[in-house]
């Protein structure tokens, strides 16, 4: 679970979707999954970010300021790194943004699910 703060209220949005579980795959990097997919990376204490694959909201996501590709070559595929707490990017349009790439990487059945719940 993520300390208090912006982070922890994303990690929250993010587990609430349907079939989302955090994991840890690699030491201290906390992540959200849905199946075997990661769909959000968050950041730490010290660096308050997100990745999120945005494969349609990419472009936007870039022009916040300190945003930048993915590193490890997931830049590529659509991953992007946002700053949490810029006036640019309110939680509301980060929500969004993992709302998309959870979409990204879930299963048909799951996008499903979701899109009955926002009915």
């Amino acid at each position: 679970m993520a300390a208090p703060g912006p982070l922890a209220e994303l990690e929250g949005f993010a587990l609430d979707l349907p079939g989302a579980f955090s994991d840890m795959p690699w030491e201290d990097d906390l992540v959200a999954k849905v199946g075997k997919k990661i769909f959000v990376f968050f950041g730490t204490a010290e660096q308050l970010s997100i990745g999120v694959k945005l494969p349609e909201s990419g472009d936007h996501a870039l022009a916040v300021p300190g945003a930048e590709p993915m590193s490890y070559g997931l830049g590529r595929h659509g991953w992007v790194v946002v700053p949490v707490g810029q006036p640019q990017a309110p939680t509301d349009l980060l929500q969004d943004w993992i709302e998309e790439s959870y979409r990204a990487v879930a299963t048909k059945r799951m996008i499903a699910e979701l899109d009955a719940r926002e009915r």
